[in-house]
């Protein structure tokens, strides 16, 4: 007796498709994040020490070497880039969780691009990233930043652009890794030294020769510093002051400039986004 067969049809990988699956990935990490109030507390609570605890220790220390400014206004663009970094590597550290649970594999097996996939994750953990930044942004009224419209708006857009990096870096490294511990440990091991280095805690002017070229290979350093241009833009400082606290990047003597800045972020997440996609169509 001859058997049916039933002929089964796999729908064909769109660019419809594949926008559909980056929404769906982003809506996916919004939820996580709203739904998870510990962590939404916890990411808070480390930059808000730094600012208000240590930077009020630090700056009775400085008080009378930086007149007429408050040391956590000097702090106050690095706490924003150290909130929006930690929480973009939380985000991109969660696909470590989906592999253990099973469900990254699901995602893989869906007939859409792996490329959606990962754009939709660094997509979902930038928009997070910036949500739990601008927390930390209406803080500024508290350490003497002015809540100037057009700073604000350039604020967004820089920390934005810096997330969007940093949870592509951490898709990357998140890409071939089994379980949480190592995800976390190569995370501590990579991003603190790079958050130190940056300039987000000590001004980059007057610094030894060696920290000076450590502070400048860094690519955190181009994330916090643009922050912090525009901060400074705003105030109203002695040029001494601003010379010290605000002395930019400068390579052999020239100063980059913001836009260069920016522009080599927005290289770096895309060459980090490329990466991890090869690394996601390579994973089983």
């Amino acid at each position: 007796m001859a058997t049916d067969v039933v002929g089964v049809r796999i729908p064909l990988r769109t660019a419809g498709h594949d926008m559909r699956a980056v929404k769906v990935v982003l809506h996916r990490e919004m939820l996580r994040f709203v739904n998870d109030r510990t962590r939404m507390l916890s990411m808070l609570i480390q930059p808000v020490l730094w600012l208000f605890v240590m930077g009020t220790g630090l700056g009775s220390l400085a008080q009378g070497a930086i007149p007429g400014i408050d040391f956590r206004t000097f702090m106050y663009p690095g706490m924003i880039a150290m909130t929006v970094i930690m929480t973009a590597m939380f985000s991109a550290g969660s696909i470590v969780w989906d592999r253990e649970f099973g469900f990254l594999r699901e995602m893989l097996v869906a007939p859409v691009s792996r490329g959606a996939i990962v754009v939709g994750k660094c997509l979902g953990g930038s928009v997070v990233a910036v949500g739990q930044g601008v927390v930390i942004l209406a803080m500024a009224g508290l350490v003497g930043v002015p809540y100037d419209p057009a700073l604000m708006l350039t604020l967004l857009a820089e920390m934005f652009l810096a997330a969007f990096t940093i949870t592509a870096f951490g898709v990357t490294l998140a890409a071939r890794m089994k379980n949480m511990q190592t995800f976390f440990g190569l995370m501590q091991m990579a991003i603190m030294p790079m958050m130190f280095l940056s300039g987000a805690m000590f001004p980059l002017a007057n610094l030894p020769s060696w920290l000076h070229v450590l502070t400048t290979v860094n690519p955190l350093t181009y994330a916090v510093d643009p922050m912090r241009q525009a901060v400074f833009s705003r105030l109203d400082v002695p040029p001494e002051v601003d010379a010290t606290l605000n002395p930019g990047v400068s390579w052999f003597g020239w100063q980059v400039p913001v836009p260069l800045e920016l522009g080599l972020v927005a290289l770096m997440g895309a060459v980090l986004l490329g990466v991890a996609i090869v690394q996601f169509r390579r994973s089983d």
